[in-house]
């Protein structure tokens, strides 16, 4: 302090020489603001010095043995900022001894120097946890939670704090007695900030219940969003669909309403296959010693026709859970060998989970048929490649199901009907597209019935001579 009123008293003493010497005459109030322009201007200087200072070193520091912090705070430009707390702290200690008789212009200099020393160490505070966040959060395991909202929230309530410490310098209060002077607004502050006080204690819940992160597919039943969380905050949750559009909602409307979020498929390594094809009730019959001898040259139900056969010759009890070489199905019928064949088939394949539920089962009859369904979860949940396995398995499904005698129920179609009326009319089914494979047995080559005309061919006529 005392280092400081010297400096100040010999800085008046040289601007009162100075100014006695052009004038003349002592002037006080000249005096005083020649001063303060001095101090002013000393004041920028020194920041202007320091920074560069500062500038110089911490590039050096980067460049030799810069860390990714220090990096990203160089990038984030927080060290030259943080210079301009150099200024005001100058003002602060050298104005004050050139103003004794005005105390209220110093005040409010004094008023306005504090409040941007405060507000340069919040913003320059926030800048830093913004740098924290940016290089920490990817390699931690914070970058699989929403803490961008946290982090918004922290920020808010540093910005608060200065607003607040802000207008009670000004009115020279203290901070408590103005927080508990807001109380009396709270009614009205909660109807004008409703949305946001919603939002920010959804993007808390969201946050610490670890309900939605960064890449997660959501859907949101009856609306339109169905795709891929791409930015969670404070006050909005972005959602990419799938047809690459970006859909924005508040986050309040994910914590009061009912959303899917299928991060537990992605992260159990399985994605269900529920999808059934409906028989042909009129196609399921009893399997014959020949039928099941031919059944044999597959080579997957070999093994199991024969197990079968031997369990009904010792008389055993059919037991799916404890019986050896049992999957679901039966001999008994063509549907449940079927059955077994497509269990059996799941079984063995590669992108098919053996440790999860499988099974294929008939569900309850309807109009159209008798539904089967597999019920399996597919090893690779990538969705190009899941629709994939899923269409190779029915597209084998669809292929292999005349061979056991049964065939998938589908409505007629105007070709349908054509073939139906050109068989009738006598047409031979090689003649015709479109008949279902083994729709029709082929048998000896029988002969076509003429169709007969009700009108008479016409007469011949003679042919004309050249001229």
């Amino acid at each position: 302090m005392y280092k400081t009123y010297e400096i100040a008293d010999r800085l008046m003493a040289w601007v009162s020489d100075l100014l006695q010497r052009f004038t003349g005459e002592p002037s006080p109030v000249w005096n005083q603001i020649v001063y303060s322009l001095l101090v002013f201007l000393i004041a920028i200087v020194l920041g202007r010095i320091l920074r560069v200072i500062v500038v110089y070193a911490i590039q050096k520091l980067v460049r030799y043995r810069g860390s990714s912090l220090i990096k990203g705070l160089a990038e984030a430009h927080i060290f030259s900022r943080m210079t301009h707390i150099i200024p005001p702290l100058v003002i602060l200690a050298l104005l004050p001894f050139a103003f004794h008789g005005l105390p209220t212009f110093l005040k409010l200099i004094e008023k306005l120097c504090w409040i941007y020393v405060l507000g340069v160490i919040v913003f320059s505070i926030n800048t830093q946890l913004s740098v924290f966040w940016k290089i920490y959060s990817p390699r931690t395991a914070l970058r699989d939670r929403p803490m961008k909202g946290m982090l918004q929230i922290i920020k808010g309530i540093l910005a608060g704090f200065w607003v607040i410490v802000t207008v009670s310098i000004l009115i020279e209060r203290s901070p408590m007695a103005l927080i508990t002077g807001l109380g009396a607004f709270a009614a009205v502050l909660m109807l004008v900030f409703k949305d946001s006080i919603l939002g920010f204690v959804a993007g808390v819940q969201l946050s610490q219940n670890d309900m939605i992160r960064n890449g997660d597919w959501i859907v949101v039943p009856g609306g339109s969003v169905n795709g891929i969380v791409i930015d969670v905050s404070l006050n909005t949750v972005k959602v990419q669909n799938f047809d690459n559009t970006i859909v924005t909602l508040p986050p309040y409307s994910l914590v009061s309403g009912e959303v899917q979020n299928w991060r537990g498929m992605t992260e159990s390594g399985g994605r269900r296959i529920m999808r059934s094809f409906t028989i042909d009730l009129s196609t399921v019959k009893f399997c014959t010693p020949e039928f099941l001898d031919q059944m044999k040259e597959i080579g997957i139900l070999r093994d199991f026709i024969e197990k079968k056969e031997a369990q009904q010759q010792r008389g055993a009890v059919e037991n799916t859970q404890n019986s050896e070489g049992l999957v679901n199905g039966t001999i008994e019928t063509n549907l449940g060998l079927f059955r077994a064949y497509m269990t059996l088939y799941l079984q063995q394949h590669r992108f098919i989970g053996r440790q999860m539920t499988l099974m294929v089962r008939t569900l309850d009859p309807t109009d159209n048929g008798l539904p089967m369904q597999l019920y399996c979860f597919s090893t690779n949940t990538d969705w190009v490649s899941y629709e994939s396995i899923q269409s190779e398995i029915f597209e084998h499904y669809a292929a292999i199901m005349p061979q056991f005698g049964l065939y998938p129920f589908q409505n007629p179609s105007s070709r349908d009907y054509v073939n139906a009326a050109l068989l009738t009319a006598g047409h031979r089914p090689d003649e015709l597209w479109g008949i279902p494979s083994a729709t029709v047995r082929p048998t000896a080559a029988r002969p076509v019935k003429p169709v007969v005309s009700a009108t008479p061919p016409p007469t011949p006529q003679p042919p004309i001579p050249p001229k």
